[in-house]
């Protein structure tokens, strides 16, 4: 499947990705995961070596002073995709970017890619991963962490990987 001439999408869920590998788990008081902090810039070389992802959509809620996470990431090779921000009952910025991945993948950058891999551990792309697997672009589901997946995804084993997994390779090690 690494064909040279295949291009390949990657549409990832920027806080499903950033909450599900930082935020630790807990099962019954104890302590089931220990998260940790990505290195964006690991991540994007890892898409581009290991399955020549061509482009990668990052999606994510835009917020006044994430100038610099912005930049960065633009600098690393994502194409940032904005979803406007409300806050929550706590004052909490929200920005729900679901249906502006799903809306990409299945018709906006539809006919640019040949396969599409999907970052997120949320059943609410369920829908997108049928749609393309029934129309032969799906690659990969990169599930950001094992303990955090989605039951409804448990259908599509031969297309999962665990970002988790990999911990040792795109873990962020100050310097």
């Amino acid at each position: 499947m690494k064909n040279k001439y295949l291009k390949t999408y990657a549409f990832i869920d920027g806080q499903n990705l950033n909450l599900s590998v930082s935020k630790n788990i807990y099962k019954n008081k104890k302590l089931e995961y220990k998260g940790w902090k990505l290195d964006y810039k690991k991540f994007r070389i890892f898409l581009k070596d290991k399955f020549r992802v061509n482009k990668v959509f990052y999606f994510i809620g835009k917020i006044k002073g994430n100038e610099k996470l912005y930049a960065n990431l633009k600098s690393y090779g994502y194409d940032l995709v904005f979803k406007s921000t409300v806050k929550d009952s706590d004052g909490k910025p929200k920005g729900n970017v679901d249906a502006e991945l799903v809306l990409h993948a299945s018709a906006i950058e539809y006919n640019h890619f040949d396969k599409a891999i999907i970052v997120a551990g949320d059943g609410d792309y369920c829908c997108l991963i049928k749609y393309l697997e029934q129309k032969k672009k799906l690659f990969k589901i990169i599930i950001p962490n094992a303990k955090s997946e989605s039951t409804l995804l448990k259908e599509f084993q031969k297309y999962k990987m665990f970002v988790n997994h990999h911990k040792d390779k795109l873990e962020y090690i100050k310097k």
